[in-house]
């Protein structure tokens, strides 16, 4: 399960990210950010219907899922925006590896999530 949620993760932030989603990232209230919080979530689901995951623990999970992607997304872009943060710079790659190491965590807890109450 944690496997499949490393592939759906990758598959949602580096190939389908929309450039909506990707512009403006900045600002909280973000219909952009909302809608890539939301193609993590559909991926989640796919992989918890895969394991027999029942609905209401889906739900659940979904919803907290969109909420944890939402605002890493947000601070982290927050963060670069305000520092002006590029590419060629050290401190724009720490901050991409903390978004991707909060986003990994989250995976890791909603398997423990589903190991403990769902199976």
């Amino acid at each position: 399960m944690l496997c499949l949620l490393q592939i759906k993760h990758m598959f949602a932030d580096f190939f389908l990210q929309t450039p909506k989603m990707l512009s403006g990232r900045g600002e909280y209230f973000h219909m952009g950010r909302a809608q890539h919080a939301g193609v993590h979530v559909v991926g989640s689901v796919i992989v918890f219907l895969l394991f027999g995951t029942p609905l209401i623990f889906i739900l659940v999970i979904a919803a907290l899922e969109w909420i944890v992607h939402f605002n890493i997304d947000f601070f982290k872009a927050s963060y670069s925006d305000k520092k002006q943060l590029e590419p060629n710079q050290a401190a724009f790659w720490r901050a991409a590896g903390l978004d991707q190491c909060l986003h990994n965590l989250t995976y890791i807890a909603m398997v423990w999530a589903w190991v403990t109450f769902a199976t």
